[in-house]
């Protein structure tokens, strides 16, 4: 499961970040790393972009950031 496939008002936990993409270490730099914990808030009205809580602050991530983050519900 993507971030993109999490639901707003779940809580998931990171599990990777695909390696082959250039926007992994610009994702890492933003605070998320393997383990952390993620509150998704809002979805746009067209569904892009996401709108996450992660180590206390929002943060919009487009769709096609998300789906490069492996996640599992918490």
């Amino acid at each position: 499961m993507t971030l993109s496939d999490v639901k707003p008002g779940e809580k998931c936990k990171i599990l990777c970040i695909d390696k082959t993409n250039i926007i992994r270490k610009r994702l890492i730099d933003m605070g998320l790393t393997t383990g952390t914990e993620i509150y998704v808030r809002k979805y746009a009205p067209f569904g892009d972009p996401i709108e996450i809580t992660v180590r206390g602050y929002e943060l919009s991530l487009r769709k096609f950031e998300a789906s490069l983050i492996q996640v599992c519900l918490s």
